[in-house]
């Protein structure tokens, strides 16, 4: 009898022993790294220098701080949903082979199985944005280092959200597919389009107001906010330090998406993690329901 714990297990050792699944997973952080850095640094630096007073100096540490925290927390916001894409593949897999059909005839349940495969999607994600994080956390080291350890705490808490938020949502896509060739499309279609709703491509603020009001239902934008305001929180308490008017960096959260809006009430962090966390718990239940009511074994 194949349970929970089995499953899991089976599951991840098949994504590790997948060369093909795992590189494409880790190599997908390191790809949005390259092109941030070379592509976004730019429009992240215009978006802060437009925030500023033109009166107002600012050190290029520090500015360079910004910079890379907004890259930093656009990496992770995309990565821990993409990734989960690239990791949960495994599904669409055992349907292709028929492994899929042997399993559901074992004294196993539809809910065990929706959850081995969850859990092992859940466990091999975390690892691989856990390596990203680390990576992002030097290269802070090197373009300035203004967070404290309750920052740090929070982006792993942040990251761990973000990643069950992008497991369910992989989770409940990929139960629909049934080829290789519709799991390469979504996680084309993921891979663009994703970065921009959520905010990490392009803050949100430059956005016009009907489509801010849009995305301000999205809980993904919420992910991308909180990261962004642990990743940039020490900075900002270093220009209050320098002697920033508080109102200029108000203005300088705003254009960041650090201040989130949702019909022009601004919207408070602790309320984010429960917009993330209630989303999180509807999904995971969503994609239960939907592997225990279809029938057969697809």
């Amino acid at each position: 009898m194949m349970g929970l714990g089995n499953l899991i297990r089976r599951n991840c050792r098949l994504f590790f022993k997948d060369k093909g699944m795992l590189f494409t997973s880790l190599i997908t952080p390191v790809i949005l790294l390259v092109l941030y850095a070379t592509f976004l640094a730019k429009v992240y630096r215009d978006s802060f220098n437009s925030a500023l007073p033109d009166i107002m100096q600012v050190s290029d540490k520090l500015i360079d701080a910004t910079v890379g925290g907004q890259l930093f927390s656009s990496l992770l916001a995309v990565s821990c949903v993409t990734v989960a894409f690239c990791s949960n593949m495994l599904i669409v897999q055992d349907k292709v082979n028929g492994t899929r059909k042997d399993l559901t005839v074992t004294p196993v349940s539809k809910s065990t199985l929706a959850l081995g495969y969850y859990t092992a999607t859940l466990v091999s994600t975390l690892m691989v944005c856990l390596i990203a994080t680390g990576a992002c956390f030097i290269y802070l080291a090197g373009t300035g280092w203004y967070m404290s350890g309750s920052d740090v705490a929070f982006i792993l808490l942040d990251v761990f959200l973000l990643v069950l938020f992008g497991t369910a949502l992989s989770s409940i896509i990929n139960v629909f597919l049934t080829s290789q060739g519709q799991i390469s499309a979504v996680g084309t279609i993921v891979s663009a389009g994703y970065g921009f709703i959520c905010g990490a491509y392009m803050p949100i603020s430059q956005f016009g107001d009907g489509l801010q009001k849009v995305l301000s239902f999205l809980p993904g934008t919420y992910g991308t906010s909180l990261l962004r305001n642990h990743a940039l929180n020490g900075v900002f308490n270093e220009m209050s330090k320098a002697g920033f008017p508080d109102e200029v960096i108000d203005g300088i959260k705003d254009s960041v998406d650090c201040n989130l809006y949702f019909f022009d009430d601004k919207v408070a962090t602790g309320t984010m993690y429960i917009i993330l966390a209630a989303s999180i718990a509807v999904l995971i239940g969503i994609y239960i329901m939907i592997n225990v009511l279809r029938k057969g074994n697809r």
